[in-house]
């Protein structure tokens, strides 16, 4: 197992990102959650004096405007933002715009850095990523049917996809269309930038999820949407790969994140626990809640160490490809449990607007599904380390 030996200045910027998001964050959440002109005001106002702290967009390097200093640092750190679902957005760190970023700075012309790079990266813009169609499983992208075909010095695009989360007050969209037919699988897709004021570019819905509309996670239909083919992001026929490029950092953000939820839930829960009385004791004393305490904090720490590691292997050069399966769906799955024993142990107060427990709940089962359903994960770390026994090597956990 790796060295996670936290250096004095990492242990520094965990306290103030601890103390920002206790003193400025958790007190504004209801403010935050109003989606209304006040709250865009109150976030721009949080972004600004996070810029100050010198840890604004940590998920990426200083030569594209961020503070970033490698995935480990900023794991650390993100444990700490992912506590509350509006710290990432106040640090210049939230998805998609993360994962849009770091693939316009890997593949992105000078242009495009100029013109989406810089200012999303500044949190002066959002961005969205289109990917998901719903007529095809999410899961095999190489099903996909929205058609890009060129038309002289442009791309025309057709198609239908939805869950292009972050569309409604994005400026632009990164497409992800099929431009080759009849290529093999994964070289038949290219992604291609779409302002969002491109005529065609038409947002049908936000879909509903686990009855919330806020997450603006949009239907969108593509209408003759023509834009240059210099918007191209980087060769035709990369789409996959950047794809790949793209969601493995991704996964292992939201991981990162889950564990500040993880975190928040259980420290509700043990607080509870010690002031709440039934049958004449505290719940702290019932063997039940202390099993589910004990539990929760192995888990916990489990899903820490994992994570830790995989964001270790990334900074050393490896793509961690079994590494980041492996915690997608062990830390999808302790994020859920721990939140849903906090909700057990505050009885009725656990399924009200009075804590923050059933919207965490929420978040919490869609992680089992986007970015790859945890059953893909499971095949795909499976298929590599059996792959490994099968060329008569074994599976070494380094």
């Amino acid at each position: 197992m790796a060295d996670f030996n936290v250096s004095p200045e990492i242990k520094e910027m965990r306290r103030k990102a601890k103390a920002f998001l206790d003193e400025k964050i958790i007190p504004n959440e209801p403010a935050l959650s109003e989606h209304d002109a006040n709250a865009s005001a109150l976030m721009k106002d949080l972004q600004a004096q996070a810029k100050a702290t010198g840890m604004w967009a940590m998920f990426i390097g200083p030569e594209a405007g961020g503070t970033g200093q490698g995935f480990l640092p900023y794991a650390y750190v993100n444990e700490i933002l992912g506590r509350s679902p509006f710290a990432p957005r106040a640090f210049g760190c939230a998805a998609p715009d993360t994962g849009n970023a770091e693939i316009l700075h890997m593949f992105g012309t000078t242009d495009q850095k100029q013109r989406w790079l810089k200012p999303l990266v500044a949190g002066d813009i959002r961005s969205c990523f289109s990917m998901t169609e719903p007529e095809v499983s999410g899961a095999d992208p190489t099903g996909l049917r929205t058609r890009a075909v060129r038309d002289g010095d442009e791309w025309v695009i057709n198609g239908h996809k939805w869950f292009t989360s972050g569309a409604i007050g994005a400026s632009f969209a990164i497409v992800m269309a099929v431009t080759d037919p009849e290529a093999a699988p994964h070289g038949r897709m290219s992604q291609i930038i779409v302002p969002a004021d491109t005529p065609g570019f038409n947002i049908v819905r936000p879909v509903p999820v686990m009855g919330e509309t806020e997450g603006a996670h949009c239907e969108i239909v593509y209408d003759n949407v023509r834009v240059p083919v210099t918007n191209t992001l980087g060769e035709v026929g990369d789409g996959f790969r950047i794809a790949q490029k793209r969601l493995g950092p991704g996964r292992i953000h939201h991981c990162m994140r889950w564990l500040g939820q993880m975190q928040r839930a259980f420290e509700l829960m043990c607080e509870y626990a010690l002031k709440r009385e039934a049958f004449g004791s505290t719940l702290a004393d019932k063997q039940t809640v202390q099993n589910w305490i004990a539990d929760s904090a192995a888990e916990i720490q489990a899903s820490r160490l994992l994570t830790m590691w995989a964001a270790q292997k990334i900074d050393e050069g490896d793509e961690a490809r079994v590494e980041i399966s492996i915690i997608k769906f062990f830390g999808a799955k302790v994020l859920h449990d721990v939140i849903d024993r906090a909700i057990q142990v505050h009885g009725a107060r656990g399924v009200s607007g009075d804590t923050p427990l059933e919207g965490m709940y929420r978040q919490a089962r869609a992680a089992r599904i986007y970015d790859g359903p945890d059953e893909v994960h499971r095949m795909v770390v499976a298929r590599r380390i059996l792959r490994e026994f099968k060329n008569g090597r074994a599976w070494e956990f380094e």
